[in-house]
């Protein structure tokens, strides 16, 4: 057991799939969650995927918890850590779920006690789906999660190292810029592009009378998929990691207009070169045991 106590702040699908694998694997042994909204904490009780839910900021909650991380929407991580901090007991652990990890940092610095620890992280894992019904105990299984340590408490940070191996996870520590610049070429100006493309589906819609819809092919199916995720995180990301996001975004376009240029001129050559290069990632990402 990793933790006695833990506390998931926010149960939406990455916090409600926290939950069933801590019980699943028992790396806590008492699961508690809390939730802004009425109906999510009704649902939590429903599923009976927590041994205690409350509505609101919990700090009851938090005063007994060994180890907090907030799944709240990277927006309101530092407001939400600045409520829990002042109460939560000596000894005990803070973490995150969020995608971005500078502005994290940034914003929940101000707001540390020398008795609590720090450790950011990220589990790479996902659906487009989202609420407490969406989660599962297998989404973290054979995923990667970053952890990005504050201090050099490596004891607590082996805790929580094993906190997430034994929910199935792989687990590598980086720098917050790290992990920033990886994920922004990763995740977020895919997400970017795919929220981009769909929007472009849909102006395109009364040109083609309504046949992009009808016959949408799996390419574009699989744009759909990742554009159907959660507009207010992923609202949070790109404001919060605007630099390696526009930084990625520029490369994106200086090798797109390179592809333009090969289509108008025909360049056949620069086009095969191009995409047997991008093949040969996906096999890299299979082989890695990173495919669906």
């Amino acid at each position: 057991m990793a933790f006695e106590t833990l506390l998931i702040v926010g149960a939406g699908l990455i916090g409600s799939s926290i939950a069933r694998a801590a019980k699943a694997t028992g790396a806590a042994g008492t699961v508690l969650m809390s939730d802004t909204s009425p109906s999510v904490v009704e649902t939590v009780e429903r599923l009976g995927i927590a041994d205690g839910a409350a509505e609101g900021s919990a700090h009851h909650f938090a005063a007994r918890a060994d180890l907090v991380i907030l799944c709240v929407p990277p927006g309101r991580i530092a407001d939400v850590a600045a409520d829990l901090l002042p109460v939560m007991k000596s000894g005990a652990v803070l973490s995150d779920v969020g995608s971005i990890k500078g502005a994290v940092v940034e914003g929940v610095t101000p707001h540390l006690r020398d008795d609590v620890s720090f450790i950011p992280g990220h589990p790479i894992a996902g659906t487009e789906f989202s609420g407490p019904e969406a989660g599962f105990a297998e989404l973290f299984q054979n995923r990667w999660c970053v952890l990005t340590p504050m201090s050099e408490d490596a004891a607590r940070l082996d805790e929580l190292q094993a906190f997430w191996e034994q929910l199935g996870s792989e687990v590598s520590v980086m720098d917050p810029a790290r992990h920033d610049l990886v994920l922004a070429t990763t995740s977020h100006v895919p997400h970017l592009i795919a929220y981009t493309l769909v929007g472009t589906a849909i102006d395109m819609e009364e040109v083609t009378q309504n046949e992009v819809v009808k016959f949408s092919a799996s390419g574009f199916r699989d744009f759909t998929r990742i554009a159907a995720s959660d507009p207010v995180m992923w609202r949070d990301v790109f404001l919060t990691n605007k630099d390696a996001t526009l930084e990625v975004v520029d490369r994106f376009i200086e090798d797109l207009s390179a592809l333009k240029r090969a289509i108008r001129w025909s360049d056949g050559d620069t086009l095969l070169d191009q995409f047997a290069k991008t093949r040969d990632i996906r096999r890299k990402i299979m082989d890695a045991g990173q495919g669906d």
